[in-house]
Order: C-alpha cells, then structure tokens, then sequence
C-alpha cells in the first residue's frame, strides 16, 4: 500500500528530469477493488494481465504454499503433516492445520471449494475426519516403506519409521480390522489382511471389564486433551472432566498417561496403537 516509485522525465517537459514519485501501491490497490467491483474495464485488465497483476494476494499465496504442499506429498506420500513439517521453506504443516480449521479456506464459498479441490487433487485424504490424524500418517509412512521394497513380515511390533512404531500400529489393524473406520478398503490396498484369528489371539491377555472401560475414558480424555492443546504432554497432576456416554468423568489425565507408560508391556495392541494414533511418545 505504501510503495512508492520515481516518476522519469526529460529536461525539455518538465522539472529538470525530476518527475516526483507515484503511489503505486495505493494505485494497484484501487485497481484490485475495481477489479473485484466489476468496474474495471476489460481492455484495462488486459493490460494488467500482461504485466503479470496479482488480483488476489491471498490466492497468490495459497497456491504458492499449494505448490509446497504438492512437493511435500511426493516425498511422505501424504499431506497430513506435522505442525512443524516445512519444505521449499514454506512451513507447511502449519499452513495445513490453519486450512483444515473451521472457516480455514476462506469465507467465500466458491473460493474455498476450489481450494479444497485442489488440495484433494494431491491427497483426497489431506483432512481426515473418519479416522484419526496420526493413523493417516502411519498409513502413508507404511505405503512408503512397502513401495520401497520392505515387506509386511518386516513390519513386527516395535519396526519403527520415522519414530513411529508402524509394527505395532500395523499388528494392531490386522488383529481388529472387522472395527476399521474407512480404511479396510485402504489397507487391502497395500496388501494388508487380518490375520487368521489364531494368530489374533495371541496378543496379550485382555484387562478385565473395569479396566477397559477405565482405559476407553483415558483415552477419550487424552483425545480432547490432544485437540483442545495440540499435544499430549500432560502435567501429571493434571485431571481432565470428558463426558462418556452422557455421563461426566474426572480422568486423572497425568496418571493415566504415567501407569499407561510404565505398564506399556502388558497393554495389548489396540491400546498401543491407540495411544500412538493420539501422538503419544514412548521415549
């Protein structure tokens, strides 16, 4: 808005060469509001177009991020990005996080189609909403080892990729894929089937009922915690109210988290994948 150039003249027409100076950021503001208005003629926006006019600032920068993003893909196969993933220098994964907020690509409703589109384009999975973020990330970090060579049978309990344990996140789809939500389809596609129900069997011993219902509220706990915070490091003396079945619970959040870590060896899978699929980390 404030830019401001230096206008050039000759001696013969005026003020010794001296032309002063032009607010072409106030002038190409005005001719951006024209434009958006509808008054600006036709052969003045041809014009603008051949000098390369950026008519909107913010389309301009979504698909310069866009372009990141595309670049991003290629690399992990998916656009569910860390908070702190960045590439291109453009810190992508925050820009995703602020898209997938409500209202995140745009007021306009024919603006925000269009990028919506563009980014299910690259990865129709950019938003996951029928299941959780980081289980997304965990497909995506197993179709890259597979495309690379890597076997299912490589993929035991405790592989990691990334820092994420994809062996025991992946034993645990196998084990319970009849409860999948929207991604049976997707792991098939990888060559991912249940395994037969002896080898199901042999993950370790169920808790008892109490237990299980305890557990189920920690997590739904941490899941609300993870959303409100965007983390999972929870002060151990922290206490969560999540509401279960219409009824409220006080979840002493910290404590949960403590037992669940230093008791990791009797939890079955499920539970440790569902402690993965929420970010947390063992270390």
């Amino acid at each position: 808005m404030d830019t401001a150039v230096p206008i050039g003249m000759t001696e013969s027409n005026g003020d010794g060469g001296n032309g002063g100076t032009c607010a072409l950021g106030a002038w190409v503001s005005e001719q951006r509001r024209a434009f958006r208005a509808g008054t600006l003629t036709a052969w003045r926006a041809e014009l603008l177009d051949v000098l390369g006019m950026v008519w909107s600032v913010a389309d301009a920068r979504f698909y310069k991020n866009l372009s990141a993003a595309r670049d991003y893909f290629a690399v992990h196969r998916t656009l569910a990005a860390p908070r702190d993933a960045s590439i291109d220098g453009v810190a992508v994964g925050q820009w995703l996080a602020n898209l997938r907020k409500t209202g995140g690509l745009g007021k306009d409703e024919e603006r925000a189609t269009k990028r919506r589109q563009a980014l299910e384009r690259i990865d129709p999975y950019w938003n996951p909403q029928s299941w959780p973020f980081e289980r997304q990330q965990r497909y995506a970090a197993l179709a890259t080892v597979l495309a690379g060579g890597a076997t299912l049978a490589e993929r035991a309990p405790g592989v990691t990729v990334g820092g994420q344990d994809i062996g025991t996140w992946l034993h645990a789809q196998r084990t319970g894929c009849e409860q999948l939500n929207g991604i049976r389809e997707r792991m098939a596609n990888l060559g991912v089937e249940p395994l037969p129900a002896t080898t199901a069997e042999q993950t370790p011993a169920k808790a008892t009922k109490a237990g299980s219902v305890a557990f189920e509220r920690g997590i739904a706990a941490l899941a609300q915690y993870q959303a409100r915070e965007g983390h999972v490091k929870v002060p151990r003396a922290h206490t969560e109210t999540v509401v279960v079945d219409d009824q409220e619970h006080a979840v002493k959040l910290g404590v949960f988290l403590s037992n669940a870590k230093s008791r990791r060896s009797n939890l079955t899978t499920d539970k440790l994948a569902a402690l993965a699929d929420l970010g947390l980390q063992w270390a």
